[in-house]
């Protein structure tokens, strides 16, 4: 079958980047042959960018501030920027052509797409989709013959933050859906709830996959052995995290090492343009392969130290949604590694190992269970 994924628009985020590419992996799997739909990021509004530019200016002149006035980069530093990024999803991902606004969706007609699967990653977080509807498939109209799946989709929190008229239009969508799983336990009371359809909880695309696959692909670009083994991937650093970071340091005696940017562009501007330069998707992996212990405030590294069976400390990250991680940990008995802030019973997490052998055992029924949604939700009628 021919299917069509909708997902968050492409940028740096190695998760997103990695649950599509294990997505379109796990369909080709079943006999499917799928394209991701590419699209633009939404640009920052000329309003946004005036009050931002006016702030800044004011900051640096008036009060001395060594701040960058230009915050967003131009369509070739930002290229730059995405160069390692953008390789990868051009050599490891079927795409559609470039929808450069939420318009376009009528152009996507001309694939003949039999089915479309929308997930995962936070696809129906107004936060990260201002458009909610065409993630609820709006764009297919009256069509009843195309069948139409959610995969892993994901609210990212557990509260409700739709309008009252995107909770109306979306609800009225989503009961077109032939199947609907979600990435959280919440997420199922929030559809039920909210959109009045029924929903399942289904692994992130990323674990469908064997890690062996991920190793391939470290493998076919020669990425050298990385010169740390304790992972240090924090998007949010802070003194509370600094902390905890330095007391796996000290406890383990072993080195970190960051596969993130050495900068992002609103901190470091275009004079230090290369310093905000993403490392290679591949060179992310090969973190995680090679780490001895890794530290995390994110998902999909969370994710990752998993798939890699490695011992790991999860910083729920409440600005981007706790649930996410809760969720996950508690499907495979790992809460204990889940910690809100720095506070004494970090140094057990630490000594303490996982047992691999049970959370392995766990994830190939939950796997199982995966395949089977996709089978049924997408088997012919």
């Amino acid at each position: 079958m021919k299917i069509g994924i909708i997902t968050l628009p492409f940028n740096w985020n190695y998760g997103g980047i990695l649950q599509t590419y294990a997505l379109q992996l796990a369909l080709k799997k079943l006999g499917h042959d799928s394209y991701t739909i590419n699209r633009n990021t939404e640009p920052m509004s000329l309003k946004l960018k005036i009050l931002s530019f006016t702030r800044r200016v004011i900051l640096k002149n008036l009060f001395g501030k060594d701040v960058v006035v230009r915050t967003w980069p131009t369509k070739q530093e930002e290229k730059e920027i995405r160069q390692h990024t953008d390789r990868f999803i051009n050599e490891n991902i079927q795409l559609t052509e470039l929808l450069n606004t939420e318009a376009d969706f009528k152009n996507i007609a001309s694939y003949q797409f039999k089915a479309y699967v929308t997930g995962s990653d936070q696809v129906w977080r107004p936060k990260y989709s201002p458009i909610m509807e065409n993630h609820f498939l709006k764009f297919l109209g009256s069509d009843k013959e195309t069948k139409r799946v959610a995969y892993a989709a994901s609210f990212g929190v557990d509260n409700w933050e739709y309008s009252p008229s995107q909770t109306k239009n979306c609800a009225k969508l989503a009961q077109q859906f032939n199947a609907i799983s979600v990435r959280e336990d919440s997420g199922v009371e929030l559809c039920k709830d909210q959109l009045g359809v029924k929903a399942t909880v289904c692994l992130d695309p990323t674990m469908l996959i064997e890690k062996e696959e991920y190793v391939k692909l470290v493998e076919k670009d020669q990425i050298p052995q990385l010169p740390g083994t304790l992972l240090n991937y924090i998007l949010d650093l802070t003194p509370d995290k600094k902390k905890i970071l330095d007391q796996v340091t000290d406890e383990l005696n072993i080195k970190p090492v960051s596969i993130m940017p050495k900068g992002i562009f609103r901190e470091m501007g275009k004079q230090r343009l290369k310093d905000c330069i993403c490392p290679p998707v591949t060179n992310w992996l090969r973190g995680f392969m090679d780490a001895e212990f890794v530290v995390t405030d994110s998902f999909h590294g969370t994710v990752f130290s998993i798939i890699f069976n490695k011992p790991f400390i999860a910083i729920g990250n409440v600005k981007r949604g706790v649930t996410r991680f809760s969720s996950l940990l508690k499907i495979l008995g790992l809460e204990d590694r889940l910690v809100l802030k720095y506070d004494e019973s970090i140094l057990d997490k630490i000594k303490t190992p996982i047992n691999y052998e049970e959370v392995n055992k766990v994830l190939v029924e939950k796997k199982k269970e995966a395949y089977d949604f996709l089978e049924s939700s997408l088997a012919s009628n």
